[in-house]
């Protein structure tokens, strides 16, 4: 016995969708009348259902043209569903390289390739390897944005589909450090500022998923279990505050940042809400799209 995600009606037997994985009742067990990311994803069926071979020879001999298949069979197919491990592996290679540059190379190569500065703005490549760079001193930085992104992502991801939680990722990361600087810059005019990690991508996919789903189970330190909404607020809570008694950089944090993408993902996540998407019961642990890791439930 379960809840529909979209209209809440109690189903004696709820049918799961294969390709967002929500829970429905018979009315919207289809995937096209409960708006399912998954349509908006497998836009080729031909990959299935015909091989393209009169395509090819009908094209046979043209030139200047250029086509990356993207069906369920094509190289692209693995990140499909999966954009969240994918994230997860270039937070820790740009960890590593991070690594090598500082004692094979310099401090200065580390800034201009890793650090989104308020003095060097123009350097538009740090907007988007600051995202997966953190601080380098230590694990914990990483650890916990990759933990957070581990769980959270994959639910949000199969909710609005692997594009739109690309954009997502990117788009909030790239803003909420463009903030961070940005508002140093103007405020304090002279003095550097610089800023590096996911936090505000990953503030905003937790804020999405907030909206969606306030009362999703999660046990803070894997300990303390507490509704989601409750832990966003306390998130947002301290980082205000510490913002207006330390200022936005206080303790070397990027509170602005935090701020900046979790506003982002509770912004993006009321446009969802209204449009009928709602998320999962229940976390889930791994994931995966149809081209790649299974995952299971916990």
């Amino acid at each position: 016995m379960a809840n529909c995600d979209l209209c809440g009606q109690n189903e004696n037997m709820p049918y799961k969708c294969r390709m967002c994985g929500g829970t429905f009742c018979g009315e919207h067990r289809l995937p096209e009348n409960h708006s399912c990311p998954g349509l908006n994803e497998w836009n080729d069926p031909k990959g299935v259902f015909d091989s393209g071979f009169d395509d090819s020879v009908e094209n046979r001999g043209r030139s200047g043209t250029f086509s990356v298949n993207t069906g369920t069979g094509g190289p692209l197919a693995y990140f499909r569903g999966n954009m969240t491990f994918v994230f997860l592996g270039l937070m820790w290679l740009t960890f590593i390289a991070e690594f090598l540059v500082l004692n094979f190379g310099s401090e200065q190569l580390f800034s201009e390739l890793f650090l989104l500065q308020s003095t060097h703005i123009e350097r538009v490549w740090t907007w988007v390897t600051s995202i997966f760079a953190h601080d380098p001193n230590g694990f914990f930085h990483v650890a916990v944005n990759s933990i957070v992104l581990y769980f959270f992502g994959p639910v949000v991801e199969r909710r609005i589909g692997s594009k739109k939680f690309t954009a997502l990722f990117f788009g909030a990361g790239i803003l909420a450090g463009l903030a961070q600087v940005g508002v140093v810059a103007l405020t304090t005019p002279g003095e550097p500022s610089a800023v590096l990690g996911a936090s505000g991508a990953v503030a905003a996919i937790m804020g999405v998923l907030t909206v969606l789903n306030p009362n999703l189970r999660i046990y803070l330190y894997f300990i303390i279990p507490m509704p989601l909404w409750l832990a966003t607020l306390a998130f947002a809570v301290y980082s205000a505050f510490t913002s207006v008694s330390g200022g936005i950089g206080a303790g070397g944090v990027a509170q602005l940042a935090h701020l900046t993408g979790l506003g982002l993902g509770l912004l993006y996540g009321a446009k969802l809400r209204k449009e009928g998407q709602r998320a999962p019961k229940q976390l889930e642990f791994g994931g995966g799209g149809r081209g790649g890791m299974g995952g299971r439930r916990f």
